[in-house]
C-alpha cells in the first residue's frame, strides 16, 4: 500500500543534495516562520511573569513539547493530503485563516494568552497555544513538503529555534 508519503534520503546519487530539495526546504523554513509570528508572541507572553531561570527552562520544555506535537499533527496532515479534494478544503481553511488574521478587530494573542504563574502553566500555556494557533503551519508546510517527511522534519527543526530566538527578543522589549 503506497500511502503518498516519502522517507527517502534528498541525496542525487553522488552530487550529493538535490537543488530542488534545497529549495523547498528554504520554502517550509520561510513558511514556518513567517507563519509562527504569533507563536513567539504567546511564548513570550507565557513566561514573562518567570524568573529568568524558570523563564528558559519552560520555554525550552514548551518548545520540545510544541514541536513533538507539531510534527504528529503534520504527519496526519500529509496523510490526509493524499486523499482527493483534502488539499482543495486545506487551500480554503488556509485562506479563512488568514482573511481572519488580517481582520482589524483581531488581537488573539494579546487578549488570550494568560502568563503562567509557574513553571508548568507556562509550559501548558506554550504547549496548547501551539497546538491551537498551528493548524496554518502544518497544513502549509505539508503542502510544501510535496509528501516528504524528511525535508518537512528538517524543514521544522531548523526554522523552530529561529521562532524561539524571536520570542526572546520579544520577551526582552518590555
Amino acid at each position: 500500500m503506497n500511502s503518498g508519503l516519502k522517507f527517502t534520503l534528498p541525496f542525487n546519487n553522488e552530487e550529493g543534495v538535490t537543488i530542488e530539495f534545497l529549495v523547498e526546504l528554504l520554502a517550509i523554513i520561510i513558511l514556518n516562520i513567517v507563519l509562527s509570528g504569533d507563536n513567539a508572541v504567546v511564548i513570550a507572553l507565557a513566561t514573562r511573569k518567570l524568573v529568568r531561570a524558570q523563564r528558559r527552562k519552560a520555554i525550552v520544555i514548551g518548545t520540545i513539547g510544541a514541536v513533538i506535537l507539531r510534527i504528529i499533527l503534520m504527519l496526519i496532515a500529509m496523510q490526509l493530503l493524499t486523499i482527493p479534494f483534502v488539499k482543495v478544503l486545506g487551500s480554503v481553511l488556509l485562506f479563512y485563516i488568514a482573511y481572519d488574521l488580517v481582520k482589524p478587530d483581531n488581537d488573539m494573542a494579546a487578549k488570550s494568552v494568560k502568563s503562567g504563574q509557574t513553571f508548568v502553566s507556562a509550559v501548558g500555556t506554550i504547549v496548547m497555544a501551539d497546538l491551537i494557533m498551528s493548524l496554518d503551519n502544518v497544513l502549509a508546510i505539508a503542502g510544501a513538503a510535496n509528501g516528504s517527511v524528511l525535508l518537512a522534519i528538517i524543514g521544522l527543526v531548523i526554522s523552530i529555534p529561529i521562532v524561539v530566538f524571536a520570542s526572546q527578543i520579544i520577551l526582552t522589549q518590555d
